[in-house]
């Protein structure tokens, strides 16, 4: 049986098959179909037909797919939400690829479609949604974090130990932010052409290229968190310590901020290399529990954050107390602190770690992905930009 992925219309696949004597067609049989991924052969009535999966992410090649073909010799066709994204648009039946999905998409697609097809649609809508504004919140993000990155660099009067932290935190979110924006631009521009990943050649189906630009994006984020905890450790020295010495030991910094993130991500990648095989370019690998290599220190930078915050508004607090203020003044200047920490410390990137509520309402998963969306990776580097750059007076920078 032919699974030839070299097909890109009706036309070739019947061409194909009027061409070969693989089969010997009767005239009441299902004719030779393209259903946009794989060319169906001729098939007698009342019989099921078997091709392997696709090679593309998300699915298991060595999986099979299968369509019938009714007794009066027409493709039976299918009406369940699965099947509408894959039916064939002039009725040409049905293709059922639920055996192709790795499990992690099986079980993204039940939580999906838990509650009703119409629900269904509008979380997608939603997700549609969100990436272009998480698109244009990184566009955004990274013009800030490049024009900050200039001024650090230029300006040797801005040039101190917490503006030399601040920008090594700004280089890893560069990374992160062209990285995420070509592989966000390379899947656009497939959608766009309305093309499956078989026919067009891009980052995503191109093998080592594409596993190559995630473990690019893996390290500049685990750079990111470690930069992060830097950040954490020498605003809470620096407020919360008697005495204070200001002389980092940058070679420590150096050592969690780039060095350590080297060795994780390696630890990652060889694993995932090995273990998380089912499908191409790793698709879905952070669903895997191999991905807890990189996510578990993230994750504990964020709480051991969220306790150098704590603590530092305990002690300005008890500062501001001591200064005679009024209770309403000092909360308020409390509260100030800690909306101008959150973004530095990372602790607002603990809503990407929480896994998206799909099985919840789509008002509940609309907020939750908006709210994500403008809090964490999307718009992080623009408020970190803002805030210790462009409106901090001690910088003078904007």
């Amino acid at each position: 049986m032919v699974h030839d992925w070299s097909f890109t219309s009706q036309e070739d696949c019947r061409t194909y098959y009027s061409n070969v004597s693989l089969v010997d067609e009767e005239p009441d049989w299902c004719n030779a179909t393209w259903d946009q991924i794989l060319c169906w052969p001729p098939t007698p009535p009342n019989t099921n037909v078997l091709l392997p999966c696709p090679p593309i992410k998300g699915v298991d090649p060595l999986q099979m797919a299968h369509r019938r073909c009714g007794p009066n010799g027409i493709w039976v066709g299918h009406t369940s939400v699965v099947g509408e994204a894959l039916e064939d648009p002039v009725n040409r039946g049905w293709t059922n690829y639920t055996m192709c999905f790795v499990p992690e998409v099986k079980e993204f697609l039940d939580k999906l479609h838990s509650r009703s097809e119409e629900d269904a649609k509008l979380k997608l809508h939603v997700a549609a949604t969100g990436r272009i504004i998480e698109m244009v919140g990184l566009s955004i993000s990274l013009t800030m974090i490049m024009t900050s990155l200039f001024i650090f660099t230029v300006f040797r009067s801005l040039r101190n130990n917490r503006t030399r932290i601040h920008w090594h935190l700004f280089m890893s979110m560069k990374i992160q932010l062209v990285v995420r924006l070509t592989l966000y631009i390379d899947q656009y521009i497939i959608r766009s052409r309305k093309m499956t990943p078989l026919f067009y050649k891009g980052i995503d189906n191109s093998p080592v290229v594409c596993e190559s630009f995630y473990v690019l994006l893996e390290y500049a984020r685990t750079a990111m968190f470690m930069w992060m905890f830097i950040e954490g450790l020498y605003l809470h020295n620096m407020v919360t310590l008697t005495v204070f010495h200001d002389k980092p030991n940058y070679r420590m910094f150096y050592a969690i901020g780039w060095g350590l993130p080297v060795i994780m991500t390696a630890t990652w990648a060889s694993t995932t290399a090995l273990l998380y095989t089912d499908t191409e370019c790793w698709w879905g690998y952070n669903l895997s529990p191999y991905f807890w290599i990189l996510e578990g220190p993230r994750l504990i930078v964020i709480f051991t954050n969220l306790i150098f915050l704590l603590n530092i508004l305990r002690v300005l607090i008890t500062k501001l107390k001591a200064s005679f203020s009024s209770e309403l003044h000092q909360i308020r200047k409390a509260a100030r602190a800690a909306i101008v920490l959150l973004p530095l410390l990372g602790i607002t990137n603990a809503l990407q770690i929480v896994h998206s509520p799909l099985e919840s309402s789509p008002l509940k998963f609309a907020v939750w992905t908006y709210v994500s969306t403008f809090l964490t990776a999307a718009y992080q580097g623009f408020f970190v930009a803002l805030i210790y750059c462009f409106m901090n007076n001690e910088y003078e920078c904007g």
